[in-house]
């Protein structure tokens, strides 16, 4: 982050910051984004030294103002991030960031903001940053992020019913009607292509950054009938701002501006969506324009933002003593990396951009996905508490094993080991246990730390193509930040030895044998990736079997399933002695998997976690990693023909498919959360009524296995 003259040198202590609006004391987010960048929140009246803190141009800024200008006090001006959260702050969603300015407001051209210093006299040329810069940019577009990201996602894969764009959004029919002022003919859903249009910008009535730019309703009058004027064949479209969308502020534009070739768009919707379908784009000063630049328009601006003046917009109203030519890539860097305080809520410091965009894309997306509500059925009682945990922060679930049809307005959810025919063609959505799941067993009834939806199938059924499959069949495409990512991820969780249970365990006993070793994972015989995706082996004998008769000369280590060997689930063999020449209880799978040359199995995750660490593996089933070219296959998958690479095929399994719930701050989190958690043993524990309830289930489980 760049010093613009905010933040204390290290070693300083902290700058006393008297202020004069409640919300300094009452906001803890920004409290702490304060205290972390050095400032002590005061009330009373400032002294030598001692700073005056005040919202942006707020109502209750000029309070501030004069108390400074009183007591001969420099002021520091506060603002909210460009990347805020995924509702407007009026909602009560806490900012991910803040712009700390001791010049000014960066959206003021009165005088310089410490942002406009940063454009204008910043090298803006180091190579490291600008790759951020451009990275930054990607990640937005991909994920759809802006400053509030509160607006739904069309499934990636929605055929007929979406025209994809980047990131799986698109523009439908409904979408299109809905702008035209015509109702969606619900009969045809079919999608029509979109016109390139023009963009008009609309903003909150008397915004502080319209009032800066002298700007009134009549600058939006003069908005609107220069885009008719200057493009008079094409459609216009007036975007209304996400605040007059959720009814906490009017708009300068309604339905009265709107004509045969005029629409108002009300609803919410990812700008990046918009912007690709853009002919042209005008704003007054709304960061839409910023955007606009972002993705590649040369936006007209009747106002002076912070980003005229830099060569890459049509401005309107010049702002002289910018002169300096800038990219985009130079313009975000300063504004995005070097000018905000970004605020990590996991860590409780302040962070780089990147971390900041996984944040907000971890809570959009449980948001996305979420906000409509869901019916869940097929639970077991136990899990329904983890569950709301997960799926009903935005609005809390409802589990109805008997009539889950009665909730039209929710989503509907499953088990995935409990779905039926019926509930698939009502759409249901599955769910399942995530791969970095807990630091001990699901059958313990441990909470999980992640879980996966898939739409279209689960992972661990080949019968049918998963979600997970298709994301691992788009990896070879991924940019270069999410491969980079991926792969730093592989890094950490095989320096951390961190497995899908992470139960630790003994280290490897004295005096294996050497030569090539093979290890071999015992699984749960009934579970359901045995039924669905094993082969003619079916079960952890016949693994051994097949093992030891494909390589007679080698070690073969037998290490049984933990749920097996903690009496929970089915699978123990007897015999496997006169198959393996170590059985490796209770010990440690990192270690395992460090003593081994390859990995022989059904359909084990640890099959996964064998690849991750370079070793070979051979699939006698169809898990979920086999049929990619990076095992040996004895099934055949046709359909699997795209050749991911191992990092590939990790930002699919770990960072695109599950999501992850912090258990600590409680909210949805990245998946380098987890691994922090996981590494530093930062877990709740499981309570005695829990692990009581876990061995009784596993007895029913025996009885019923045996009795089938």
């Amino acid at each position: 982050m760049a010093d613009t003259g905010s933040k204390p040198a290290a070693g300083e202590t902290q700058r006393r910051l008297y202020v004069y609006n409640g919300g300094f004391l009452t906001q803890r987010r920004v409290r702490r984004i304060l205290e972390l960048s050095g400032y002590d929140i005061r009330l009373g009246l400032p002294g030598p030294g001692d700073m005056v803190g005040v919202w942006g141009q707020s109502p209750t800024s000029p309070r501030g103002v004069a108390v400074a200008g009183r007591r001969a006090s420099p002021v520091l001006r506060v603002e909210d991030a460009f990347l805020r959260s995924v509702l407007p702050g009026r909602d009560g969603s806490p900012p991910l960031g803040l712009h700390l300015d001791t010049r000014g407001v960066h959206f003021d051209p009165a005088r310089p903001s410490d942002l406009e210093i940063l454009l204008a006299t910043h090298p803006l040329d180091d190579p490291g940053l600008l790759q951020q810069a451009a990275d930054g940019i990607d990640r937005l577009r991909r994920d759809h992020l802006t400053k509030y990201t509160g607006f739904p996602a069309v499934p990636p894969d929605a055929g007929q019913h979406a025209t994809e764009l980047s990131g799986g959004f698109a523009v439908t029919r409904a979408d299109l009607d809905h702008i035209r002022g015509r109702p969606t003919p619900l009969a045809d859903p079919d999608l029509t292509d979109t016109p390139g249009f023009v963009l008009v910008i609309d903003q909150t009535y008397g915004d502080a950054s319209v009032r800066a730019s002298g700007a009134n309703e009549v600058t939006f009058r003069k908005l609107l009938a220069l885009a008719r004027s200057e493009h008079p064949d094409a459609p216009i479209v007036i975007k209304s701002h996400p605040e007059t969308t959720a009814g906490h502020r009017k708009g300068y534009f309604s339905s009265a501006d709107c004509d045969a070739n005029t629409m108002l768009y009300t609803r919410a919707v990812s700008p990046w969506v918009l912007l690709d379908k853009a002919r042209a784009v005008y704003t007054v000063s709304s960061q839409f324009g910023f955007e606009a630049i972002l993705a590649g328009h040369h936006p007209v601006v009747l106002g002076q933002p912070f980003y005229v003046g830099w060569g890459l917009s049509d401005d309107r109203q010049p702002l002289l003593r910018r002169t300096r030519q800038l990219t985009d890539h130079q313009l975000f860097a300063a504004s995005m990396i070097l000018y905000p305080r970004w605020y990590d809520p996991y860590r409780d410091c302040l962070c780089d951009l990147d971390t900041a965009i996984s944040t907000l894309a971890a809570e959009t997306r449980a948001w996305r996905e979420d906000h409509q509500g869901w019916v869940g059925t097929g639970m077991r009682m136990w899990k329904r508490r983890p569950l709301q945990q997960f799926f009903g922060q935005t609005r809390r679930m409802v589990f109805d094993d008997k009539t889950p049809a009665a909730h039209p307005e929710r989503r509907l959810m499953v088990w995935a080991g409990k779905t039926t025919q019926a509930l698939d063609q009502a759409g249901a959505v599955h769910v399942e246990d995530g791969f970095l799941r807990s630091r001990g067993l699901g059958a313990d009834l441990i909470p999980p730390l992640s879980l996966v939806c898939d739409d279209l199938g689960i992972y661990y059924d080949p019968t049918r193509e998963s979600r997970l499959e298709r994301l691992i069949a788009a990896s070879p495409d991924l940019p270069d930040p999410a491969r980079t990512r991926a792969a730093a991820l592989i890094g950490k969780l095989t320096a951390a030895g961190l497995s899908k249970y992470n139960l630790g365990g003994q280290m490897l006993p004295d005096g294996l044998p050497s030569g090539k070793r093979i290890l071999v994972p015992g699984q749960v015989e009934d579970d359901a990736s045995i039924r669905l995706g094993a082969g003619a082996i079916r079960t952890n004998l016949a693994l051994l079997q097949a093992a030891r008769a494909a390589n007679p000369t080698a070690v073969i280590l037998y290490k049984p399933h933990p749920d097996v060997e903690a009496g929970l689930r089915v699978g123990a063999v007897p015999d496997a002695a006169r198959y393996a020449d170590a059985i490796l209880t209770r010990t440690d799978v990192a270690a395992a998997l460090a003593a081994a040359d390859e990995v022989w199995t059904m359909t084990s995750a640890l099959g996964f976690e064998a690849l991750l660490r370079g070793k070979r593996v051979t699939c006698l089933g169809a898990p979920f990693y086999a049929g990619w070219g990076l095992t040996t296959d004895l099934l055949s998958i046709p359909r699997r023909s795209a050749r991911p690479d191992i990092v590939g095929l990790t930002h699919a399994t770990l960072i695109e498919y599950p999501r992850y719930h912090d258990p600590l701050t409680r909210r949805p989190c990245p998946v380098e959360v987890i691994v922090d958690r996981l590494t530093a043993g930062q877990l709740p524990a499981p309570g005695y009524f829990n692990r009581s309830l876990a061995k009784l289930q596993g007895l029913f489980a025996t009885y019923a296995y045996l009795w089938r």
